[in-house]
Parts: C-alpha cells; structure tokens; sequence
C-alpha cells in the first residue's frame, strides 16, 4: 500500500498557508482537541490540565525522570507519566496503540503533543502542506 498526498487532499485549504498541523485524536477513550502533531519531538506529551480534564488523576501517574526542552528550548522537568490507548479512525477503520505519554504541568494553548513514537506506532504521514495525516493502519 502506498500512502500519497494530492489535489483532493488540497480542498478548502487556502495558500500561502503555514499553519501548525492539530487535530483530534482519541486519548485514553476521550475526544482530545487541540493536539499538535510535531514530527520533530521525540516524545509524546499529555499537559497535566487536559488529564485532569480527562477525569483521571494524580494517583494514576508513575514516576519518570525524563527531562524535556520546549519551544523557548528551555528544559521542563517531567515528574510523571501514564501509559494510554490512542485510537484515530477514519470510516469505516481505526487503529489504536497504547502509548507513553509525558505529563507536564505547564501552561500551553494544545491539549497534547504528539511526536515521533506516535507517528511511528501508527505508520503515519503528516503533512503540514495539506494539513492531514495519513496512515497505513487505515488503508
């Protein structure tokens, strides 16, 4: 199977554009909004507000020592984790993997991050041009 990216892909899209790639995804069996895709972290990222939203708490979060760099390349300390399902569909399919997710008590305008192991556990394509992901889970 061979994942492309073309005119139809294209569709209501206006250009110039550079826009961040955010979508929807399904995390821990609740509809997430807000969450970037960033082909350039190597670690997946849940903010500690949006978990709480979740309805999941502290108690359910394990220890983890994995230091973190932001925008402002900046090191944020990550004090806890939590291992997830993440389900995407698009009709009539979906996938879901289970994934590490690093939570971090800061503020950010995205509910979560999504980096490479996200990308690779799904055998996923994003593009920022057509503002879509693609993955060969659901083909």
């Amino acid at each position: 199977m061979t994942l492309k990216f073309g005119d139809p892909d294209l569709q209501g899209l206006k250009f110039p554009q550079d826009d961040l790639l955010v979508i929807t995804l399904i995390i821990g069996n609740c509809p997430v909004m807000r969450v970037l895709v960033d082909n350039g972290a190597f670690v997946d990222i849940l903010f500690h507000d949006t978990f709480i939203r979740m309805g999941y708490n502290d108690s359910q979060l394990t220890p983890s020592d994995a230091p973190i760099y932001g925008f402002n390349h900046m090191e944020c300390k990550v004090e806890r984790a939590i291992r997830l399902p993440v389900t995407i569909k698009k009709e009539p399919r979906e996938a879901t993997h289970m994934l590490n997710f690093q939570v971090v008590k800061e503020a950010s305008t995205y509910n979560a991050i999504m980096g490479r192991t996200w990308i690779h556990a799904f055998k996923a394509m994003p593009s920022t041009n057509h503002m879509v992901v693609k993955g060969l889970c659901l083909y």
